[in-house]
Parts: structure tokens; C-alpha cells; sequence
């Protein structure tokens, strides 16, 4: 008797089960984009500034 085909299936590993929406590379997040942090830094600095000025 072959058994063979019996029992669960082979898990996957370690591969996701779907692409996430946002991923490294993809159209929503590419490679070599700008430092959105650097730009915050800017703005966040300038509210400052603007804040101090109004006082």
C-alpha cells in the first residue's frame, strides 16, 4: 500500500504569505528615495522658529 500522498502538506518556510503593500522597491516605497526624515527635521525647525517669533 503507497501512503505516500497522505498526511499534511509541506509548509512553505519562511516566505510571506502575500506582498506587502508597501515593501522596499515597490511603486509606494522605491529604492533611493529622499529621507523623509531630513525634510520633518526642516519643517519641525522652522515651526519652531516660527513659534519663537510669535511670542
Amino acid at each position: 500500500m503507497n501512503n505516500k500522498g497522505t498526511g499534511a502538506a509541506n509548509q512553505r518556510g519562511n516566505t510571506p504569505k502575500h506582498a506587502e503593500h508597501n515593501a522596499k522597491g515597490s511603486s509606494k516605497n522605491p529604492f533611493g528615495k529622499g529621507s523623509a526624515k531630513a525634510e520633518l527635521l526642516v519643517r519641525m525647525k522652522a515651526a519652531a522658529e516660527a513659534r519663537k517669533a510669535a511670542k
